[in-house]
């Protein structure tokens, strides 16, 4: 029984956070006059910054060594988190600090977290723009993209992360993520060693080959992102034929 109700438990901690967050946003004065002068005093004397402008120094100091300072990590297996939603974020990090989500490292950090670091954190990586990979030694497999967007089409990958990957709200963008940690969460979700704030990762990947989760990984990666690359001819767009 308490298994069946861990999910439940951990959506109502999480809408807990949130619903808290938005109560705090409504006791804060609204900016104005008078309100930025006391800002533009702190700034002038000196005063530590507060909300997005300390996350984003928080970020520098404790996140960037591992997840890159504009988001985008060179580490094996480490997510990049530039372009990704806030509510996507915050989800990440509360799972990490319940304990829901397993990463050593990541644990670490989480477990320090209070409920406003969590919103604090995960509103600046949602500031945070796309950036696209590197520059490949090799241009994208044509057959393997090809392959890669037939499947994506047949498990409806674009009916929640969009014609363009790129997400939105709890969905994350997985458009130029990492294709290792792209693998390894795919792989996760099917043998259920990562565990999700929902089940409708775990489901959809639960009858998928192996093989083909890494055909989509690599695609995904290689996906060109909106607005940051001109997609090659080689690597065909998701949305072009995809069923919505």
């Amino acid at each position: 029984m308490r298994r069946a109700h861990g999910p439940a438990v951990c959506a109502a901690a999480f809408a807990a956070v949130l619903l808290a967050g938005t109560a705090a946003a409504q006791k804060r004065p609204a900016d104005s006059a008078s309100g930025a002068a006391p800002r533009a005093a702190s700034a002038a004397t000196g005063a530590k910054p507060t909300g997005a402008a300390s996350y984003g120094q928080r970020f520098a100091g404790l996140c960037a060594a591992c997840h890159g300072a504009n988001g985008r990590s060179d580490l094996p297996g480490t997510p990049v988190l530039a372009g990704q939603h806030s509510f996507y974020a915050i989800t990440q990090l509360f799972l990490f600090r319940e304990g829901r989500r397993s990463n050593e490292a990541m644990t670490a950090v989480a477990k320090t977290l209070t409920n406003d670091d969590l919103r604090g954190f995960s509103e600046f990586i949602g500031t945070l723009p796309p950036v696209p990979p590197p520059p490949a030694a090799t241009p994208p497999d044509p057959a393997k993209m090809s392959k890669g967007r037939e499947l994506a089409r047949q498990h409806k990958c674009v009916f929640c992360h969009g014609d363009d990957f790129a997400g939105g709200a709890q969905v994350p963008r997985i458009a130029g993520q990492r294709e290792d940690y792209l693998r390894d969460s795919l792989r996760g979700f099917k043998s259920g060693q990562r565990p999700g704030y929902t089940q409708a990762m775990i489901e959809a990947v639960s009858q998928v080959p192996v093989d083909d989760l890494d055909t989509m990984a690599y695609y995904a990666a290689r996906f060109p992102l909106a607005g940051t690359a001109t997609p090659s001819a080689s690597a065909p767009r998701a949305g072009a034929s995809a069923p919505r």
